[in-house]
């Protein structure tokens, strides 16, 4: 299986992105390299692409599949595109405060400590949908590590599209999310405009 192994504030330097949006408290110290060149529309489109398969822990073949998906859906490409990121199984396990970092949901999600509706589910990939309750599963409930995540992710604000329970670990989906509602530093019109070419 392909892995993205680059290291995470290198990478966030070099996109230009806070590593706050991957769930990383660190700042890089160094100062991008980056001279006053002017990037090309092709260059900021490229980024943009990077961003987000960069946050999401996604791949250039899985990505290009949901571009393709969002494409043919009813409404707009790129808002379709975003809300199938956000609603994958293992950034819903992120946002809920299971996982400080969407690499540590992810981890989880592969370990078979989540579950979707009762059921075992792991796929991080998996798409969630409206009503679905994201739980971990009652053997991984009382493991030290999901205390010591809580104690962190205590504090964080969750989307008003979640409702979360810490206390039982426990969230449910009241609706899928809306654009406005996804704080993510993404121009998705850019990765439209590059993949409509």
């Amino acid at each position: 299986m392909a892995v993205d192994k680059t290291p995470v504030l290198k990478r966030c330097r070099s996109l230009e992105l806070d590593p706050t949006f991957l769930g990383y408290d660190k700042k890089s110290k160094r100062k991008s390299n980056r001279s006053g060149r002017k990037v090309s529309e092709y260059g900021l489109q490229l980024r943009e692409k990077q961003k987000a398969k960069f946050i999401y822990g996604v791949l250039e073949k899985p990505f290009r599949n949901y571009y393709k998906k969002a494409d043919r859906m009813k409404g707009m490409t790129g808002e379709n595109l975003m809300v199938m990121l956000e609603s994958r199984l293992d950034n819903v396990a992120f946002r809920a405060g299971f996982a400080r970092t969407r690499r540590e949901a992810r981890q989880i999600v592969g370990h078979k400590h989540v579950t979707v509706n009762g059921k075992v589910i792991s796929i991080p990939s998996y798409q969630c949908k409206a009503g679905d309750v994201v739980a971990i599963s009652e053997k991984a409930k009382s493991m030290q590590r999901y205390k010591d995540i809580v104690e962190v992710t205590g504090g964080r604000l969750y989307p008003e599209w979640l409702d979360t329970d810490l206390d039982n670990l426990t969230a449910t989906i009241k609706e899928l999310p809306k654009r406005e509602q996804i704080d993510v530093p993404v121009n998705e019109m850019l990765i439209v405009e590059l993949y409509s070419k």
